[in-house]
């Protein structure tokens, strides 16, 4: 591979460009010896866009990330902009908007070096693998009317017909890739939307003969996921619903400082991002979690650019430190963001199984 690459970065808010830096070390660090090559674009967003431009989405970076071949994001927002016209989250939701990312991907996988860490006992968990497919441009998050009085509000969740049958589809694709079996989960036996949602899912389902389906209510499936991990391959839910189960699934590993997540769209970059939040609380103090990045780092070359070798070796660092100890307060253990970084670093140059790509 002769041609750079262009990487938007959005390096986020608080611990954002904590993580950002070290997962852009380790890019580095894994890249150094192989023929791809990067360009890396920074970009203002969140509430560094607020800072730097006035707004948590310019249309600079819109105009710029559109032209790059994927994005990587950091966690943004936080109390600093509380007060702001428009806060960094809104920024958040209108990219997605902006570029058309109507699935956000997000795996739940324990290796065999995270099963101690779980809170679940290992019986339950050890083999867990699944990935979580949300619907990200439309139900209540986006929804209108939206309206907030001193003695009443209104949020409206809303899907057409295009949106769920993009959402299904993209998930039943998946599943063909993984194990073959999908789980709906909605809330039909009240909500409409719901149950339009799983009309929707009846219809589509033949389409994929080799796939097994089942359906969840949301509230039986908040208890699934901890009482039968290993009982689910891809889950496709809608927006609302997805942003709770893929936080809830995130425990299961121990820390949610673990989970990468991939938003895609019908054409256009992949955003790329940790599932995790700005954590105020703890910027500055250099102990934020780098894995979760660092897996987002390695999601990116392996989907957005075929560099699965090189994601592969990444991996590896980061079972690696975990099985050694070498990570943040979170994970039980000592180390700060860069120690831990620097570990990784140092299991990426010694391991010498990847062949230049």
């Amino acid at each position: 591979m002769n041609d750079i690459k262009k990487i938007a970065v959005l390096k986020g808010d608080y611990i954002g460009p904590e993580i950002m830096a070290a997962g852009l070390a380790v890019l580095k660090a894994a890249t150094d010896s192989q023929q791809f090559k990067y360009e890396l674009i920074d970009l203002p967003f969140g509430g560094d866009g607020i800072d730097r431009a006035g707004d948590p989405l310019p249309q600079s970076t819109i105009d710029q990330a559109k032209q790059a071949d994927a994005i990587l994001l950091s966690a943004i927002g936080g109390p600093k902009w509380d007060q702001a016209p428009r806060r960094p989250e809104q920024g958040l939701l209108e990219i997605r908007a902006a570029l058309n990312l109507f699935a956000n991907i997000r795996p739940t996988k324990i290796t065999d070096r995270q099963v101690d860490r779980s809170p679940l006992k290992k019986a339950y968990v050890t083999g867990t693998d699944f990935v979580i497919v949300r619907e990200l441009t439309s139900g209540a998050y986006f929804g209108k009317p939206r309206e907030l009085q001193a003695h009443q509000a209104i949020d409206t969740m809303y899907y057409n017909e295009s949106e769920v049958v993009r959402i299904m589809h993209e998930g039943f694709k998946m599943a063909q890739k993984r194990r073959h079996h999908v789980t709906i989960v909605d809330k039909s036996n009240v909500l409409a939307t719901s149950k339009f949602w799983r009309n929707i899912a009846k219809e589509i389902a033949p389409q994929y003969p080799d796939v097994m389906v089942d359906y969840y209510y949301v509230d039986a499936m908040t208890m699934a996921i901890m009482s039968k991990p290993t009982a689910f391959d891809v889950i496709i839910t809608p927006n609302l619903f997805g942003d709770i189960l893929s936080d809830e699934a995130a425990q299961i590993t121990g820390s949610i400082g673990q989970i990468p997540s991939m938003s895609v769209g019908s054409e256009g970059p992949n955003l790329y991002e940790p599932i995790h939040g700005s954590a105020p609380d703890i910027a500055g103090k250099g102990i934020a979690n780098p894995i979760s990045m660092v897996n987002t780092v390695a999601m990116m070359l392996s989907e957005s650019f075929g560099e699965k070798a090189i994601a592969e070796k990444i991996y590896r660092a980061v079972d690696a430190v975990i099985d050694q100890g070498d990570v943040t307060p979170d994970m039980g253990g000592d180390l700060s963001t860069e120690a831990v970084t620097q570990k990784m670093i140092m299991h990426i140059q010694s391991d010498e199984t990847v062949t230049i790509s």
